[in-house]
């Protein structure tokens, strides 16, 4: 038999190679965040992809408008639009291990509006591995650790409204991805124009250059990401993207001096311990499950 390690390793090496290029756009957003409005940096974000996605609109354009969910499309990217700004926001204002530790959450509120909106049902593994999570939360935010500010309303509302726009993806199991991207990219650049019209700030020549780099990480991360998942089983990366965090608080000390307090550290640990601990005890449920089925067949 073949040995499947080499496909891992290309997965890993791409996933890898998504936390690098988006570490490096959230520092780019940081630096360029002290001067622009972050609905700004969205817009000029969402243009790169907005470019580099034209090709595929046009060869989509009968299922795109052919869509029977249009309205599910539009809150989707409202909310993607929203959670994207607050997500630029929060890394202005905090420090970037803080931010990625808060973004942490977003399965946990995934799950809870999974089972609210759309009736999933949740294994009691699931119930207890959030309520560890959310405890996780608590201590990062224990007081006297984190001051409460705006960019840390902006850090949950990225987590709030991220996790909206993952339930409308998940209600439109079977719309078309080409077409769930056109929407996206396109939807995100008239949603944000007016915006950041409405805010602009004149960019200086010399800005351009790491404003322009933002977007083209971004995309890039995105394609990194997509072929990381594509040719590797998610359970194989889900543990490695927990080290998103570690680029995080790497690249903070580097260019921002910023040193990931003890409650941060500890908060993390806790979460990263609940989501891996519950993912790996769900599997060994599944595993069982299908082997007292296989059992039984005749």
């Amino acid at each position: 038999m073949a040995d499947p390690a080499p496909s891992y390793r290309n997965g890993i090496a791409w996933l890898l190679a998504d936390m690098a290029l988006v570490t490096a756009m959230t520092v780019l957003v940081k630096f360029e965040g002290a001067v622009y409005p972050a609905i700004q940096l969205v817009f000029m974000r969402s243009l790169v992809g907005l470019v580099s996605i034209l090709p595929l609109a046009w060869r989509k354009r009968r299922a795109v408008i052919g869509t029977k969910q249009p309205l599910r499309h539009l809150v989707r990217v409202g909310c993607n639009t929203a959670a994207l700004t607050c997500n630029f926001t929060a890394l202005t204002a905090l420090p970037l291990a803080l931010v990625n530790a808060i973004g942490f959450m977003r399965p946990l509120v995934v799950m809870l509006f999974a089972a609210w909106l759309l009736a999933e049902k949740i294994a009691p593994v699931r119930w207890v591995g959030a309520a560890i999570g959310f405890g996780g939360i608590m201590v990062i935010l224990a007081p006297g650790e984190v001051v409460f500010s705006w960019g840390l309303a902006a850090a949950f509302g990225s987590v709030l409204f991220g996790s909206l726009a993952v339930i409308q993806i998940r209600a439109m199991e079977h719309e078309d991805t080409a077409v769930l991207m056109v929407f996206y990219t396109v939807g995100l650049s008239v949603l944000t124009a007016l915006p950041a019209a409405y805010v602009w700030q004149e960019v200086a020549i010399g800005d351009w250059p790491m404003l322009l780099a933002i977007g083209i990480l971004a995309q890039i991360g995105q394609y990194c990401f997509l072929r990381a998942y594509q040719s590797t089983p998610a359970r194989i990366l889900a543990p490695i993207g927990y080290l998103s965090i570690g680029f995080a608080a790497l690249a903070g000390f580097v260019f921002f001096n910023e040193i990931p307090s003890w409650a941060t550290i500890v908060g993390v640990g806790i979460i990263l311990v609940a989501l891996q601990s519950t993912n790996m005890l769900e599997a060994a449920a599944s595993r069982r499950k299908a082997n007292v089925e296989t059992d039984r067949t005749p």
